[in-house]
Parts: C-alpha cells; sequence; structure tokens
C-alpha cells in the first residue's frame, strides 16, 4: 500500500520592499518587452510607405495594439507561473510573484489591457482584428499548454513574431515578400533555443522554475542553434537577393554581425535567459541595429524617390 501522496508546498512570497500598485502594474504589462512589437513597423520600412502620413499612423496604432495585447498575455503568464517565479532568482522579483500586484487584481487588470487592444485593432480593420486574435490565440495557447511541450514551446514563441510581422503588413494593406516572414521565423527560433540554453546554464534543467528544461540538454540545443542560425542568415541573404531592391544586399553584414553577437554574449557572457534586456543593453548591438535602419532606410527612400539605386 503507497504511502500518502504529499502535496507541494507553495512557495512563499519573497519578503522584499513592494512597488506601489500603480507602479507594479505598469512593470507586469513588461513595456521593456514592448520592444518585439516594432516588428509590425518593418512592413512600413521594407514598403517604402514610411513618408505615407496615413500609413504611419495605421503602423503606430498596430504597436500599440499589440503592445496592450502582448501585455494581457505577460499578465496571465505570470500570474499562472508565480509559484515557480517565486523559485527563481530573477523572475521572482515580477510583482505578482513577489506580491506588489496582488492576485486577486492581476486577472481584472489582464481584462482592462486586453479589451484595450481589441478595441484598437478593431478599429484599423477586420483582418488586422483576426490576426490579432490569432496572436493572442498563440500567446494564450503557449502560456496554457504548450510552454511545458520540449521544441513546441519555442516553436509557438516564434509564431507570435510571425503573427506580429504579418499584422504590421495587413494594418498598412500593403503586401511583403513571405521570404521577410521566414526570416522573421527563423530569427525568432534563433532567439528561442538562445533563450532555453541561458537559462539551462543559469538555473540548470532541475530547479523547479521550468518544467520543460529538463527536456533540454546543451549537445542538443547546440545542434538546434547550428540549423536555425544558418537558416536565418541564408534567409536574409535570399530575401535581399530575390526582392526587389538588392541593393538591400548591403545589410546582410549587419545581420551576420548580430546574430554572432548574440551568440556571442549568450556562450562568453552569460546572455540571453532575456532576449529583450540583452539586446537593448548591448552597446554594439544597438549600434548595428541602428546602422542597420539607417542603411535601409536610404535604400528605401532612394529607390522611392527615383535615386540611382
Amino acid at each position: 500500500m503507497n504511502g500518502p501522496e504529499l502535496v507541494p508546498t507553495p512557495a512563499p512570497a519573497v519578503d522584499l520592499p513592494r512597488d506601489p500598485l500603480v507602479l507594479a502594474a505598469l512593470k507586469v504589462m513588461r513595456p521593456k518587452q514592448w520592444t518585439k512589437n516594432g516588428l509590425l513597423a518593418a512592413a512600413l520600412v521594407f514598403s517604402g510607405q514610411f513618408f505615407d502620413p496615413h500609413r504611419l499612423g495605421r503602423a503606430v496604432l498596430a504597436v500599440l495594439a499589440f503592445n496592450l495585447l502582448s501585455s494581457s498575455g505577460y499578465v496571465l503568464n505570470d500570474y499562472l507561473d508565480r509559484e515557480a517565479d517565486r523559485r527563481h532568482p530573477k523572475k521572482r522579483l515580477r510583482p505578482i510573484a513577489s506580491g506588489s500586484l496582488p492576485q486577486g487584481l492581476a486577472l481584472p487588470w489582464m481584462a482592462i489591457i486586453l479589451l484595450g487592444g481589441i478595441g484598437i485593432a478593431y478599429g484599423l480593420s477586420p483582418k488586422f482584428l483576426v490576426l490579432s486574435v490569432l496572436y493572442l490565440a498563440t500567446t494564450v495557447s503557449y502560456s496554457l499548454y504548450f510552454k511545458h511541450k520540449v521544441i513546441l514551446d519555442v516553436m509557438f514563441l516564434a509564431a507570435c513574431y510571425v503573427w506580429r510581422a504579418i499584422a504590421g503588413a495587413a494594418a498598412i494593406d500593403v503586401r511583403v515578400s513571405p521570404w521577410f516572414f521566414l526570416c522573421t521565423a527563423f530569427f525568432a527560433l534563433f532567439l528561442g533555443f538562445a533563450k532555453r540554453k541561458a537559462e539551462l546554464v543559469q538555473v540548470g534543467n532541475k530547479a523547479g522554475t521550468r518544467k520543460n528544461l529538463r527536456e533540454y540538454s546543451q549537445p542538443m540545443l547546440e545542434q538546434f542553434q547550428a540549423i536555425v542560425t544558418s537558416a536565418t542568415i541564408v534567409s536574409y541573404a535570399l530575401y535581399t537577393v530575390l526582392g526587389t531592391n538588392t541593393w538591400m544586399m548591403l545589410t546582410i553584414p549587419y545581420v551576420l554581425y548580430a546574430v554572432l553577437r548574440y551568440i556571442y554574449l549568450v556562450e562568453q557572457k552569460g546572455e540571453g535567459g532575456s532576449p529583450d534586456e540583452t539586446l537593448l543593453k548591448d552597446g554594439p548591438i544597438l549600434v548595428t541595429v541602428g546602422l542597420y535602419v539607417l542603411t535601409a532606410v536610404g535604400i528605401m527612400s532612394a529607390e522611392r524617390l527615383g535615386g540611382v539605386l
């Protein structure tokens, strides 16, 4: 006869000074991660429509809508992961895990944010609304189920980036090369597997902070990284070669350097556990991104204005 089943005791709330409620409500939205939604403006740049005030305004509204939608997903994710987060050296500082945002207010706050995003999406166009709902469904299914499934967890996160890219094109009603979406997917997979490797190094696969980490190993993740890194660079190179303006090939070195630099940060500096923080605080990557944007905008502007390109 088996003995009584032991029920794990919930992790205690972190004994730390708590943020004011308003600040905690803002922090739980993870505004630092809104940089990911800048991908919705990519179609505006690559289509050369950034001189059009109407399309520019719609792109801004699209980014705002996804900021709110993604934040609602972050609140849900933090609410569901609050016990595991309290055992994590960094995630224990999140507002819900630390107690700064009371659990009873988390879901109502999520609903308010969600309704705001849906309202803006509806005002843009029915097509954009459908894509927004598909993005939201992907994030919710990830939080509720797929985040615990090896490989699929990263693939679902990558799908969120692809939805952003497609929605950005739909918001301003332009067609973008399928190669652009393919590049987006592979780059997102690259970031996702790098994140898993960083987490594995930082907290191990038995730390109780992410269930599916025990299914990963460093050698396996290194193989995954090799595949998606090559695919990212090759697909981007083909996008520039097969696109309407072959002068975009001038941006290949920027992409190559950024990818290799990110690998360096993960392998040698222990970064990558939070891709948004890694990308935002590394000076060389920020300079590279700035040069990339200036070069791409310059090429597109010259083409649109009838320059020599």
